[in-house]
């Protein structure tokens, strides 16, 4: 899909700067051609050689170098791409974009592009959550830039979370997405992810340990394959996906209120459903409009449960409006497919991702995942992979099935 492709690279000054050079040899390695523009800061962490020498072409460095405008202006320079990609995109590089300045050759270029945009951010965790961050990447988004990463990980710093640079290459698959249709183009996908939190009292909730980070990664690996993601998560930990609509709720009762608006009679028709949120099964019957206190007897309070709303299997068997693919998650400790099997058929969906989540496996929370995914055809269990790589095998599935049997092979892949 790369073969003949120009991008046009900026690089940014921060530590993964490195992870430039192997981008480039990927990017190179699939037919694409790689135009570097770096920024003074990405001298210091990499050197304008060894990006020369991999891309085979000369760094561009300067804004203000006759050679080089009378060769080719920055203006054509810019527009020659088929598209700009910035990595790293850092906190600095991203506040320029957001702000439209120029004051050197890759925020220049940048402004004077008529390319598509995609960067990969990078920078240190409270740096990327910074309300200033978060304001530029928004407005970026806004802006039509198309954005991969950041993913959780340990930093150059020391700190763990959000802001670790995207690898090579997830860049690469977001950089083929960005220059093909994509399969899922046109089509709008429903994701659930998250826990629930059912109230006990203003203070206090029921609870789970999901993360939300695999419903995260599924949202934008349906995204880079083009579809039109609808994102209705609770309150969890992980980022959510840039370039979905994304849907806060707390309680399981909020987001089957959610779920039934969006697949509304008036709303635009939903082409699957992927229900990867942890819902709590249960809440407190009668909740508590004050905090419950300690008794001076010392007995406790008792609390008489309810049970929530079956959202599954509400969708999977709704008479109108059914999702033409409804795709449902199974947590369990023990008796994994046995469990699962019995659960997708107990609920009506067309398949269930079935996972092993005992506390000695590190899934429930944790960057990796094992999966076996169960349909009509049987189960097929697929190895532990970083969650990023299930979400993307899995979209990869659910296009194949949106698009018919002559996409069989590539979605298997």
């Amino acid at each position: 899909m790369l073969e003949g492709k120009r991008i046009l690279l900026v690089i940014g000054g921060g530590i993964a700067a490195y992870k430039a050079l192997d981008l480039i040899r990927r990017l190179r390695a699939r037919g694409a051609s790689v135009v570097p523009a770096m920024t003074q800061a990405a001298e210091q962490f990499v050197t304008p050689l060894s990006v020369s020498s991999l891309a085979g072409v000369e760094a561009h460095r300067a804004l203000f170098d006759l050679t080089r405008e009378a060769e080719m202006g920055h203006i054509q320079l810019s527009r020659a791409a088929d598209l700009v990609v910035v990595v790293p995109a850092t906190a600095d590089l991203m506040a320029k974009m957001a702000g439209g300045h120029a004051d050197d050759l890759p925020s220049t270029l940048l402004m004077a592009t008529d390319k598509r945009v995609l960067i990969a951010p990078a920078m240190n965790v409270r740096m990327w959550e910074h309300p200033a961050t978060q304001r530029n990447l928004r407005t970026l988004i806004a802006d039509g830039v198309l954005v991969c990463g950041p993913d959780d990980g340990d930093m150059a710093c020391g700190e763990f979370g959000p802001g670790r640079m995207a690898e090579p290459e997830t860049i690469v698959a977001a950089i083929d997405a960005a220059l093909s249709a994509g399969p899922l183009t046109g089509r709008r996908v429903l994701v659930t992810s998250g826990p629930t939190h059912e109230p006990i009292d203003p203070v206090r909730y029921i609870a789970n340990r999901s993360s939300g980070a695999q419903g995260t990664a599924l949202a934008e690996a349906l995204r880079d394959l083009g579809a039109e993601v609808v994102f209705v998560t609770g309150p969890a930990d992980a980022p959510r996906p840039t370039g979905a609509r994304v849907i806060e709720v707390q309680s399981a009762r909020d987001m089957l209120e959610a779920v039934d608006a969006a697949l509304a009679p008036d709303a635009p028709a939903i082409d699957a459903a992927v229900f990867a949120a942890a819902v709590a099964d249960w809440r407190v019957a009668s909740a508590s409009n004050s905090k419950i206190k300690k008794r001076p007897d010392g007995t406790t309070p008792a609390l008489e449960f309810a049970e929530n709303p079956d959202i599954l299997r509400t969708v999977a068997r709704r008479a109108e409006g059914r999702p033409g693919l409804v795709v449902g998650f199974a947590a369990e400790t023990d008796d994994v497919i046995a469990h699962a099997t019995a659960k997708r058929l107990r609920k009506g969906c067309d398949w269930i991702v079935a996972n092993d989540v005992s506390p000695a496996t590190g899934i429930m929370g944790g960057t990796e995942n094992a999966v076996t995914l169960i349909s009509d055809a049987g189960a097929e269990e697929w190895p532990r992979l970083t969650k990023t790589e299930t979400a993307r095998r899995l979209a990869a599935r659910i296009a194949a099935h949106l698009t018919g049997p002559d996409h069989e092979d590539r979605g298997a892949a």
